[in-house]
C-alpha cells in the first residue's frame, strides 16, 4: 500500500537484521527494568538498541541529548550487537530484565518487531503522541485495536546508496534506467576490475533486502496490496510471476559480473569497503547509511536511488517507511519516565534532530523537507508522488518467511538453489 503520513510526511525503514546466533548467555547484559525508580527528583530508565559498527547509535545521542536537558534524568544505555539483538530482546523481556525502553521495528517480519511481541503483552500501550506518528494506512503495523506499541522515530529509504564520485569516475554519466541497461553497465565496470553493486553475499539481511528491492516495480508497483492477497491465501509466492522474475534477476546480475568477487562469501565490511574506496558503485543498503558511508570517504558525494525497473516504462516503486519505533516494557518499573522521554522525542524539533543525525527522512515535517539539497534528490518524485510502500517483509506473519527469502538467494548465487526451491520455501514459511 502506498503510503502518507498522518503528520504530513512519509515513512520509510531501516533495520533488518535476522539474528545468527542464539543469545541466552547474553539475558543478563541488560539493566534490569525493577532496578530504579522513576519516583522522586530523578527520573531514572533504561535504552536498549542494536549497534552494528563503533559509530554512535542515534539512538543513544537523542537520550543523551535529553539527559542535558534534563538534569534530573539518568538513562543507562544497553546497546547490543544487530545480528542477535532480535534474540537478545525476546530473551530478556521473557526473563524480566530487559530494558525500560526498547526500539522495535514496525510489523510481524522480524523477531524485534512490534506486533508479536504486544500479542505476547511484552510492550505498554503508547499515548497520543505516538498515535500523531503512525503513517496513515499503517496502524495495523503498529499495533491494533486502536492501541499503538511503537513510536516512529524517522522515515528509512531502502533501495540503492550510490557513491556518485566513483560513478562519475567509472564513466556512469547517467545511472541505467531499466534493467538491460544496468546488466550492461555492469559487464562494463566488471572489465575494468570494478563492480556496480556491492553485496554481503554471506548476510542473509542484504541478499534479502537485495531480493525484496527487486520485486518493488516487479510486485509492488503494479500491486500494493500483493501481501494482503498473500494473507487471504488469494495469491502465492511461487505462482507469483512478479517474485519469480525478482528472483530470476538475481541470477542474471550475478551473470552479468554485477557483484565484485568474491561477494557470495563476502559480509557487510565488503560494503562499507568497496563504496568508500570506489571500487563498487552501489549497495543494497537502508538509505541511511549514505551519512557513515560520507564520513568514511571524504571527499565523494553519495545520493540514494531506487532501483531500475524491468522496462524504463515500468511503474518505478520504492521502499519507505517508519523502520525505527520506540517502545515501553510492558513490566517497567519506570515507565513514567520512560513515557516522559517518548513524548519529548515526539516533538517536531526531535524527529528533526534525529532524521538529521542518522541521515534519513524526518518522520514529521516533510511537507517542508528540502528533497533537492539532499542525498534523496534522486527519489524525490516517488517520495513525493507517493510511490513507495513499507519493506514487504513488515507484513509477513513471521521471521521465517524473510528467512527463506534471505538464505535462498545465497543459494541462487552459489547455484545450489532454483527460484522455484526458494519461493516454494517461503510458501512453506508462511504458514508456520
Amino acid at each position: 500500500m502506498t503510503q502518507h503520513r498522518r503528520s504530513a510526511g512519509l515513512k520509510v525503514v531501516g533495520a533488518l537484521a535476522v539474528p545468527t546466533i542464539a543469545a541466552l548467555a547474553l539475558s543478563g547484559c541488560s539493566t534490569s527494568a525493577s532496578s530504579t525508580s522513576s519516583s522522586g527528583g530523578s527520573q531514572e530508565f533504561s535504552l536498549s538498541f542494536a549497534t552494528s559498527n563503533n559509530i554512535e547509535s542515534p539512538f543513544q545521542t537523542l537520550a543523551e541529548d535529553y539527559m542535558k536537558s534534563h538534569s534530573n534524568v539518568k538513562i543507562t544505555f544497553n546497546p547490543q550487537p544487530n545480528d542477535s539483538y532480535d534474540q537478545t530482546l525476546r530473551t530478556q523481556l521473557q526473563a524480566g530484565n530487559a530494558s525500560d525502553v526498547v526500539v522495535t521495528t514496525p510489523g510481524s517480519g522480524q523477531g524485534r518487531s512490534i506486533l508479536p511481541l504486544a500479542q505476547a503483552g511484552f510492550l505498554e500501550p503508547l499515548d497520543d503522541a505516538a498515535k500523531k506518528l503512525v503513517p496513515s494506512g499503517s496502524d495495523a503495523l503498529f499495533g491494533a485495536d486502536s492501541k499503538v506499541y511503537g513510536q516512529a522515530m524517522e522515515i528509512t529509504v531502502v533501495g540503492l546508496v550510490a557513491n556518485e564520485t566513483a560513478a562519475k569516475a567509472s564513466g556512469i554519466t547517467d545511472f541505467p534506467a531499466d534493467f538491460a541497461a544496468l546488466e550492461k553497465q555492469c559487464k562494463n565496470l566488471q572489465s575494468s576490475g570494478k563492480s556496480l553493486f556491492a553485496l554481503a553475499g554471506a548476510a542473509a539481511p542484504n541478499t534479502g533486502l537485495m531480493a525484496m528491492s527487486l520485486a518493488a516495480s516487479r510486485v509492488y508497483a503494479g500491486d500494493p496490496g500483493w501481501n494482503a492477497k498473500r494473507t487471504a491465501n488469494q495469491v502465492t509466492f511461487a505462482g507469483s510471476a512478479g517474485w519469480k522474475s525478482a528472483l530470476d534477476a538475481v541470477k542474471k546480475l550475478n551473470d552479468a559480473g554485477c557483484f565484485q568477487q568474491g561477494a557470495a562469501g563476502a559480509g557487510f565490511d565488503a560494503i562499507t569497503q568497496g563504496l568508500a574506496s570506489g571500487t563498487s558503485v552501489a549497495g543494497f543498503i537502508p538509505a541511511p547509511s549514505w551519512k557513515q558511508l560520507k564520513t568514511a570517504a571524504a571527499g565523494s558525494e553519495f545520493d540514494v536511488r531506487a532501483l531500475p525497473a524491468e522496462q524504463a516504462s515500468d511503474k518505478a516503486y520504492t521502499f519507505a517507511s517508519a523502520n525505527y519505533a520506540f517502545s515501553i516494557n510492558a513490566a517497567s518499573k519506570n515507565k513514567d519516565a520512560a513515557k516522559a522521554f517518548l513524548d519529548w522525542a515526539a516533538e517536531p524539533e526531535q524527529t528533526k534532530a534525529f532524521a538529521e543525525i542518522d541521515g534519513a527522512l524526518p518522520v514529521s515535517g516533510l511537507d517542508s523537507y528540502d528533497f533537492n539539497g539532499s542525498a534523496y534528490k534522486n527519489v524525490a518524485d516517488l517520495i513525493k508522488g507517493g510511490k513507495y510502500g513499507p519493506l514487504p517483509n513488515s507484513q509477513w506473519p513471521n521471521s521465517s518467511v524473510y528467512d527463506a527469502l534471505a538464505t535462498g538467494v545465497q543459494g541462487l548465487i552459489t547455484g545450489q538453489k532454483t527460484t522455484d526451491q526458494v519461493l516454494q520455501a517461503m510458501d512453506a514459511a508462511w504458514g508456520q
